[in-house]
């Protein structure tokens, strides 16, 4: 068997990507439609992490008010008679 390294099949491909691309270049529509189409993929991708880190933020301001009030039940139950 013939091993090829990484290098040799990254240079394989990026030959025939090459090769393929000149052959049928894309139409000025298609070009418009692939950037529309990345834009999109990257604006899903945006709202994604906006949702996590907004919902870490919330989950972690519920954590400190469920033990801030956690901790004023127990000093008020406990210390002040």
């Amino acid at each position: 068997m013939n091993e090829l390294t990484r290098e040799d099949i990254l240079e394989a491909i990026s030959l025939a990507v090459a090769a393929a691309v000149e052959a049928h270049p894309l139409s000025e529509e298609e070009v418009v439609w692939v950037r529309l189409a990345i834009k999109a993929e990257a604006d899903r991708a945006a709202f994604r992490k906006a949702v996590i880190d907004k919902t870490m933020t919330a989950l972690l301001g519920t954590i400190a008010t469920a033990v801030g009030l956690y901790l004023i039940n127990y000093f008020t139950a406990h210390w002040i008679k």
